[in-house]
């Protein structure tokens, strides 16, 4: 059964909360993070990159202890105060699609993670999750939340939809004209609510965030060693997490876009690929897949359809179903040689917001060779290969929403 905890957030001053508030550090160009920090001394990007201040590039733990520093400085500036009690947080986005996405930030159990009460579905990299769990160390909070997901419930969603009838503490848009809410939950009967109805749900899926969490975990384990007084309600033992519903997600695909044809000529590699597929030259009409197993593939200035032939849909499991998968068994692999999703220098990706005509335009601007397109994975596929155990290939899946940073911060 899934634990989650109310807790004392750090959060911004209602009066500067749209300031403080940045996008992750990595979704910035150098120069779009620059102008950000040139001209909003209360963007969280000043904690997140403190070698600014030095106009400097400073990595490892000697950035970690800088980016300690600008916290504490921000909260001893009053830019961020903490709760005096523990609380829930319902936060709601509605983006420029005016869809809506509404859940509850609480902090998750490390312990639900180790035990697969939290699912995941997505590899991660050692190296990374280590490194991040040295800098967690250092920083002492989190301050983007791992987005999970549960199966609807009636309970859940009528004690938000009654949450978010009331004025909220926050209501701000941003310049990408989503409007963020927040409400606090502060009252023992509201909390207790809260807490029964997640504790009769059996397991929580990661939907954006596997490094953090795995992270989190390495850093309780760590911290659990290293404490000869260990109870297991410290606050190390719990990593802040937006739990939204299934049906608030929206899962899109990533393209894929190659470099060359691994020494195959254009006719060559359309022979190999009717081995596995049904190809249709679509000439200068935009096709974009509409059902799984079908492909969209842009090569030479035309589109063409792919349809996987009917004589490999037997799969084996939830994994050989996916749509990545199967172009990376069927095309990537054996055709293109491309090995290793992770490092080959020979792939790149785009995601589904951007739509197939950014995929179209970098082929025609020779900065690749062939573009495929995929249709997006559903929500129940992510489910069946996180509860078999499987990993879906790197970049399977654009999830939204996309949270900000330095909203809640959760301390440990």
């Amino acid at each position: 059964m899934a634990k989650i905890h109310p807790f004392r957030a750090v959060r911004p001053t209602r009066d500067k909360v749209s300031l403080v508030a940045s996008r992750s550090y990595q979704s910035y160009t150098p120069n779009e993070r620059d102008s950000r920090m040139d001209y909003n001394p209360y963007s969280f990007l000043h904690i997140v990159n403190p070698g600014y201040k030095y106009h400097k590039e400073i990595s490892g733990e000697d950035r970690y202890k800088l980016v300690r520093n600008r916290y504490l400085e921000f909260k001893e500036d009053r830019i961020l105060i903490q709760d005096d009690t523990p609380c829930y947080y319902i936060y709601k986005i509605v983006n420029r699609e005016q869809e809506s996405f509404s859940g509850v930030i609480a902090a998750t159990s490390a312990k639900d993670y180790e035990n697969n009460v939290i699912k995941i579905h997505e590899d991660t990299l050692e190296e990374r999750e280590n490194t991040f769990k040295e800098y967690l160390k250092t920083v002492g909070f989190n301050a983007e939340p791992v987005l999970l997901t549960y199966p609807d419930c009636d309970t859940i969603a009528q004690i938000i939809a009654a949450v978010v009838a009331t004025r909220a503490e926050y209501e701000f848009t941003t310049t990408y004209r989503d409007t963020h809410y927040l409400w606090k939950i502060k009252d023992q009967a509201s909390i207790n609510e809260i807490k029964c109805a997640f504790s009769s749900i059996e397991t929580l899926y990661i939907a954006d965030g596997h490094h953090r969490s795995s992270s989190s975990y390495l850093l309780a384990k760590d911290r659990e060693e290293n404490n000869p007084n260990h109870k297991g309600d410290e606050a190390y033992n719990f990593f802040m997490s937006y739990l939204i519903p299934e049906s608030d997600l929206r899962i899109y695909e990533f393209n894929r876009l190659i470099k060359d044809l691994n020494g195959l000529s254009k006719e060559e590699f359309l022979i190999q690929l009717d081995a596995s597929f049904r190809i249709e030259n679509r000439g200068i009409e935009v096709y974009k897949p509409s059902k799984p197993h079908h492909f969209s593939m842009y090569l030479d200035g035309e589109f063409y359809s792919l349809y996987l032939r009917k004589t490999y849909y037997d799969f084996d499991d939830a994994l050989a179903e996916l749509d990545a998968q199967i172009l990376f068994k069927r095309v990537l692999q054996p055709i293109l040689g491309i090995h290793d999703l992770r490092t080959d220098n020979r792939i790149a990706y785009s995601h589904g917001k951007n739509d197939i005509i950014s995929v179209k335009s970098s082929i025609d601007e020779n900065e690749f060779k062939v573009g495929f397109g995929l249709f997006p994975a559903s929500v129940d596929q992510m489910k069946k290969i996180a509860d078999q155990g499987l990993k879906m290939p790197p970049k399977s899946t654009y999830i939204e929403p996309k949270l900000r940073s330095g909203i809640t911060i959760y301390e440990f």
